[in-house]
């Protein structure tokens, strides 16, 4: 029987439906670029721990492993990361950064998709990109992941210190410190994942998720109340 860590990303997958419901609701009222962006991060992040709950219930596969790689390791927190881009930069970096990191994406997904699997005889079947043949393969995520760490924690840090000095330091400033970890959490168990350790991924996906809901929440709310004010 596996740990029931390993059932957690059903729990995860689950929350996730709740929250992208909420967030695409959100965006058909708003229609701004961030919000559609955020919307299809917490969309990905679903499809990720989705293969997640896959493979505790019915086992490995090689089509698995490579759309779990595709939507968690290349994707991953790039969607949310360029949400805040849309809402913090400008919009010229915003639209190059979208199509040259979209273009990363596609061509590290085709090369996902063709690379031959190579299954080591003590393979404990967890998911993982070691099994890629070309190994090369791997190289693509850390660029992504670093831009996305930087403008999803960084830009979460950034607005939580401009509403700080503004004197708005309740709402604002809790809810981005609550996106800013919950965003930290997954990229550190992708980081366990990578030496073997992919049950510490679980949980940080779940608490990761839950925390940006939160700080979401949070901001959402006030907006609401300054407009109605």
């Amino acid at each position: 029987m596996k740990p029931l860590v390993e059932y957690i990303p059903i729990l995860t997958t689950l929350f996730s439906v709740y929250f992208v419901r909420e967030i695409y609701l959100h965006y058909r009222l708003r229609k701004t670029k961030y919000l559609l962006w955020w919307t299809i991060g917490v969309l990905t992040f679903g499809l990720g721990t989705l293969s997640e709950s896959y493979n505790a219930l019915f086992g490995w596969n090689a089509i698995n492993v490579r759309f779990w790689y595709i939507v968690g390791a290349l994707l991953g927190g790039f969607p949310l990361a360029q949400g805040s881009v849309f809402l913090l930069m400008k919009k010229g970096f915003a639209k190059a950064t979208s199509t040259f990191f979209v273009a990363v994406i596609i061509v590290a997904s085709v090369c996902v998709f063709l690379t031959p699997i190579d299954l080591p005889p003590d393979f404990d079947y967890k998911l993982t990109g070691a099994v890629f043949s070309w190994k090369w393969v791997r190289y693509f995520s850390p660029l992504i992941n670093l831009y996305a760490f930087v403008f999803l924690v960084g830009g979460a840090l950034y607005s939580a210190q401009k509403y700080y000095l503004q004197g708005q330091k309740q709402a604002q400033f809790r809810g981005n410190i609550f996106i800013a970890i919950g965003g930290l959490l997954p990229g550190i168990g992708g980081s366990f994942t990578r030496i073997g350790y992919v049950n510490v991924l679980f949980v940080t996906e779940f608490i990761g998720l839950v925390l940006i809901y939160v700080g979401y929440k949070i901001i959402k709310n006030e907006k609401k109340k300054l407009r109605e004010a």
